[in-house]
């Protein structure tokens, strides 16, 4: 069974003191179990992945024994450089 699933949220990143839009889409699909973020080169954005785990767990979520892949973009569709 090939069972995927894409969700898409608005959201907002801060450089500095400035605060830009960005879009978050989720798939969970096929494939080995394992976590990808993808996206914005923050240090924030690849630390993540222990605050979604942490999260997950005290809501009594289960972590999908799937391939789940997060991507993170600016909603202007440009990437911005780190400064």
């Amino acid at each position: 069974m090939n069972r995927a699933m894409l969700a898409k949220v608005c959201s907002a990143a801060v450089q500095g003191i400035e605060a830009y839009p960005v879009e978050v889409e989720v798939n969970v699909g096929w494939g080995d179990t394992k976590f990808t973020l993808v996206g914005l080169p923050d240090a924030a954005v690849r630390e993540s992945l222990d605050r979604v785990t942490t999260a997950m767990t005290n809501s009594a979520f289960k972590f999908p024994l799937e391939r789940t892949t997060v991507d993170f973009a600016p909603a202007n569709g440009g990437m911005r450089a780190e400064p």
